[in-house]
């Protein structure tokens, strides 16, 4: 049903209710068949959300101190524009080996090394991909891209020396599961205890698959959680990020400009709203894209065009580089 169709319902029995004089026939069981009918369908819609404010605030103090818990979080730096870039960064990664972060942008597909606060490190250009969306750390010196419109996954190898990559020569896995153009695969996280990929498709419909043995083993599963994906409270998916601490997962979404924290049985736990006047943020987060977090628990977004922002605990702030 259409944003249309569903606000049209409440309008034609708030009409009905205004013509009660005209009593006709039926009127009183129209009206009530019509009520039960919107309510319903607001109450679909907005259940994921109910949900998960349900569960943050029935979440006792053992749940938040083993989650990550997304409420504690506040903007520690703001819509910092990456010098140099001046559009479509897309995707971010942190590397515990060298404690940067790595983003990717998909006009002109470019690597890009960027320390914790901000700057821009590398730039390395990257040919053999036609639309990257997200980019993961799997292991010392090894990335997975995703190329989004081709729902494929690709391995890319850097080492400090690396100044150009050539993608079409890596190995590549194509999954095309629903391929519907540039509403693809657009986040990446890796759980390395567990050897799985966590792969988003942004919308039409929302999913999660879970692969593993990509890109170490020759044999490919891929998995879903069909629960955990009508669970998903934003409109989209724009990036994931798996927290190896409390084998949780974090979901964020750009149209809805939230950060959605789920617990190991795949049930919503908390969030972090990207809104403007909300976790500090002084503007609303234009357009999210990608989510990653450093080894002391700062949470780090970049947006387009190509703005970077740094969370943190008020615990914790101040201890990033």
């Amino acid at each position: 049903m259409s944003q249309a169709s569903s606000s049209a319902l409440p309008a034609l029995a708030a009409f009905l209710v205004r013509r009660q004089r005209v009593r006709l026939p039926g009127m009183r069981w129209l009206l009530a068949v019509l009520l039960l009918v919107a309510t319903g369908f607001v109450l679909v819609v907005a259940q994921p959300r109910l949900a998960l404010a349900w569960a943050q605030f029935a979440a006792d103090a053992g749940e938040r101190e083993r989650a990550v818990w997304l409420p504690d979080y506040r903007v520690e730096i703001e819509a910092l524009p990456l010098a140099g870039i001046a559009d479509d960064v897309s995707g971010l990664t942190y590397d515990p080996d060298r404690g940067t972060l790595f983003a990717i942008t998909n006009a002109r597909p470019e690597i890009l090394e960027l320390s914790l606060s901000g700057e821009v490190l590398r730039r390395i250009p990257v040919s053999g991909l036609g639309d990257p969306e997200a980019i993961e750390y799997v292991g010392p010196g090894r990335y997975v891209v995703t190329d989004e419109r081709r729902q494929a996954l690709v391995e890319i190898r850097l080492d400090p020396a690396t100044r150009v990559v050539d993608a079409a020569a890596a190995r590549q896995l194509m999954i095309g599961i629903g391929r519907n153009g540039n509403k693809g695969f657009e986040g990446l996280a890796y759980d390395r205890a567990g050897d799985r990929l966590f792969v988003a498709k942004e919308r039409d419909p929302q999913r999660i698959f879970e692969v593993r043995g990509f890109p170490q083993a020759a044999a490919i599963e891929i998995a879903e959680d069909r629960a955990r994906d009508a669970a998903l409270p934003g409109k989209d998916l724009s990036s994931l990020h798996f927290d190896a601490a409390s084998g949780h997962l974090l979901a964020l979404s750009d149209q809805s400009r939230l950060l959605v924290e789920f617990d190991t049985a795949g049930k919503p736990l908390s969030s972090l709203s990207l809104q403007a006047g909300r976790s500090g943020l002084q503007q609303a987060v234009p357009q999210a894209e990608g989510v990653a977090m450093d080894s002391r628990g700062n949470l780090y977004l970049v947006s387009e065009p190509n703005l970077f922002y740094r969370f943190s605990r008020p615990s914790a702030a101040g201890s990033a580089g």
